[in-house]
């Protein structure tokens, strides 16, 4: 008889974790009232202004109406997939002259 090496991990991975062999269900195991709540925003990417919705752990106090007609939490993102040069395959001027030069104020010789 040949054992497979599958087998044998799937074997030493149930005593590791102390999974119990058969067709007993894991119990829920996660505690109570320590995980943040995962609920639903749109993210609003302001340099493409393109807005999709999804969820988030980050719950922000500013609100705008989806196409739903419902109010959801709104997160301001400066790049997502629609706007990133990589995603769209498009190159984009980004100003950062402005950041130059407030790096340079901020750290620059006196």
């Amino acid at each position: 008889m040949q054992i497979s090496w599958g087998y044998l991990f799937l074997q030493s991975l149930k005593k590791a974790w102390h999974i119990p062999c058969g067709t007993q269900k894991l119990e829920n195991t996660m505690k109570k009232s320590i995980h943040p709540e995962y609920k639903e925003v749109i993210f609003w990417d302001t340099s493409s202004d393109v807005k999709f919705l999804s969820r988030s752990t980050s719950i922000p106090k500013e609100t705008i109406k989806w196409t739903d007609g419902k109010d959801y939490p709104v997160i301001k993102v400066e790049v997502s997939s629609a706007s990133h040069p990589f995603f769209t395959g498009k190159k984009m001027f980004v100003d950062t002259a402005g950041r130059v030069e407030k790096f340079q104020k901020k750290y620059g010789k006196k």
